[in-house]
């Protein structure tokens, strides 16, 4: 297992920005270990798979977790607004960082991940598969 470490900065785009990471670094598997920080705009696509939440308002990152393949990711995100209430989804593009984001990736050496349209559920869904 290889551990990658990076901080975006105000602007960026938290999920393109993770995606570019992943492409320029050629992971082919792995997943997020840990993302601490804030953004100013939040995106993000609620559980019944179709409703999308989108909000310029300042939140705090209290949780990013995910798989990345050398095909796309698959990142869930919790935010805290300023009353403490959290909210979260899958996270789509367009979730802006305001101060900072201090990001951990774990690469899997042993594995790779790919995506594959899975008819039965209408997305791209994770093929694992080790290494020989």
């Amino acid at each position: 297992m290889k551990t990658h470490a990076f901080r975006l900065i105000y602007g960026s785009d938290l999920k393109k920005s993770i995606e570019d990471y992943i492409k320029a670094h050629h992971i082919e598997a792995g997943y997020v270990a840990c993302c601490v920080g804030c953004v100013y705009e939040a995106s993000f696509r609620l559980a019944d798979g179709k409703t999308l939440f989108h909000d310029v308002n300042h939140y705090e990152i209290v949780s990013l977790m995910g798989t990345l393949s050398k095909d796309g990711v698959h990142l869930h995100i919790s935010l805290s607004g300023d009353d403490g209430h959290t909210i979260g989804g899958h996270l789509m593009s367009g979730t802006l960082i305001n101060t900072t984001a201090e990001i951990i990736l774990h690469e899997l050496d042993e594995f790779e991940f790919s995506r594959e349209f899975d008819e039965k559920t209408g997305y791209d869904e994770i093929v694992m598969k080790a290494k020989h």
